[in-house]
C-alpha cells in the first residue's frame, strides 16, 4: 500500500479531528452537542474494516494508524459512557438516531447483496471471505456514520469552536481519501477503480456540505458558529 500526499493529508486530517474532539471532551470536561451514536459507529467501521490487523502486515505506518483510530475512537465512546463529569454533560435526548435500524442494518444488507453480486468472494476461503465482507460493510457504514452527530448539531443550533473544528477535518478527510483512491487507481500498479468505494466517498463528503457552508461563513465573519 503506497503512500501519496493524498492520502497522508487524508490522514493527518483524520488524526487531528480526533485531537480536538479528545481535547474539547478532556479541557471542557462536557459532551454537549457530542453524539455518542456517530462515535460508535465509527468505532464499528474501524473494528470491521481493520480485521487484517494481526493478520496481515503492509507497513509500520499502516498498522500504527489503526490501532491509532481504534484505541482513540474506543476511549471517545468510554469518556461519553462512563467518565464523569463527561457523561452527566451528554445529552441522549437530543441524540436520538436509530442507528441499528438506519445505519447498522441496511449497510449490512447493502454489504451482502454487494459482496454477493460482485462475485468477489468466489475462490477465497472462509477467513477471507468474511473479511473481505466486513470491509465492505465498513464503507458502507462510515459514508453515513456522521449523520447522529449532524442531526445533533441541527438540534443545539449554535455549535463551539472545537466541536465546529472537529467535524470539518472529518469531512477534509473523507474528501482527501476520495482523490486518494482515484490517483492510486492511475498512478499505483495494481490498484483499480472501486466505484462502490467512490459512491459512498463521495455521499459521505455530500452529507458535509451544508455543515462546511455555515462552517466557512462562520469563520469569515469571525463570530458564533449556528
Amino acid at each position: 500500500m503506497s503512500m501519496n500526499i493524498f492520502r497522508l493529508c487524508g490522514d493527518m486530517s483524520h488524526v487531528f479531528s480526533i485531537i480536538v474532539l479528545l481535547l474539547r471532551l478532556r479541557v471542557a470536561k462536557n459532551a454537549s452537542g457530542i453524539s455518542l451514536r456517530t462515535h460508535e459507529l465509527f468505532l464499528l467501521v474501524f473494528l470491521t474494516r481493520y480485521t487484517d490487523l494481526f493478520t496481515t502486515y503492509y507497513s509500520l505506518y499502516n498498522s500504527v494508524m489503526k490501532v491509532l483510530y481504534i484505541a482513540s475512537t474506543a476511549s471517545i465512546v468510554y469518556a461519553i459512557r462512563c467518565q464523569e463529569p463527561i457523561c452527566s454533560s451528554y445529552d441522549k435526548s437530543q441524540d436520538t438516531f436509530r442507528h441499528l435500524e438506519f445505519a447498522i442494518l441496511p449497510c449490512g444488507v447493502l454489504a451482502l447483496l454487494t459482496h454477493l453480486l460482485s462475485g468477489e468472494g468466489s475462490g477465497l476461503d472462509l477467513f477471507r471471505n468474511l473479511q473481505e465482507l466486513l470491509w465492505m460493510f465498513s464503507i458502507f457504514l462510515e459514508s453515513v456514520a456522521i449523520l447522529p452527530q449532524l442531526i445533533v448539531l441541527q438540534r443545539f443550533r449554535e455549535v463551539e469552536n472545537l466541536t465546529g473544528n472537529y467535524i470539518f477535518f472529518m469531512g477534509a478527510y473523507r474528501a482527501l481519501y476520495i482523490v486518494n483512491w482515484v490517483y492510486r487507481a492511475y498512478y499505483e500498479p495494481g490498484y483499480r477503480h472501486h466505484y462502490v468505494v467512490y459512491f459512498c466517498g463521495v455521499l459521505q463528503t455530500a452529507l458535509y456540505v451544508d455543515f462546511f457552508y455555515y462552517y466557512m461563513m462562520s469563520k469569515r465573519r469571525g463570530g458564533r458558529f449556528s
